[in-house]
């Protein structure tokens, strides 16, 4: 048994839509807000720039803490444990990355070992059970207390 800590973001637009990933991985489709696992040696926000840039070719910065997981929470994939944190961020550069618009849209995505698109979704229509993971659930959750 071990941690594994991950970092995601919540983008939201100017016209309050937020940004959410569509993923398939080991043949688990799951949605989720983007970010992912730190490396050794990397702080968490360093670690959520890099997800953004690997993952949407995006730059951004943290706006603020939105919540770090406080329950018992073991990874869909393995044995580890979940810690995960979750940051409102804004981008500071254009968004240039393939927007879907229906879930799960794979496509155009070749067939690889994991397949991710991103779909933007009005703040008022994200529901906590568009979510998959109990986190995402209670950021977003927290998030939309913060927000409205």
């Amino acid at each position: 048994m071990y941690f594994n800590v991950r970092v995601y973001g919540l983008l939201l637009t100017d016209t309050k839509e937020i940004l959410i990933s569509d993923e398939k991985a080991l043949n688990v489709s799951f949605t989720k807000f983007p970010g992912g696992g730190l490396e050794y040696g990397e702080g968490l926000i360093d670690a959520l720039k890099r997800e953004f840039i690997e993952e949407c070719q995006l730059e951004i910065e943290v706006v603020r803490h939105i919540y770090t997981t406080d329950f018992y929470e073991k990874s869909s994939f393995n044995d580890s444990q979940i810690i995960s944190v979750y940051y409102q961020v804004r981008a500071t550069s254009p968004i240039l990355f393939d927007i879907k618009t229906s879930p799960f849209d794979f496509s155009n995505e070749k067939q690889l070992e994991k397949m991710e698109v991103f779909r933007f979704m009005p703040m008022d229509s994200l529901q906590e059970t568009d979510l998959t993971f109990k986190t995402d659930k209670m950021a977003w959750h927290q998030f939309k207390k913060l927000v409205l």
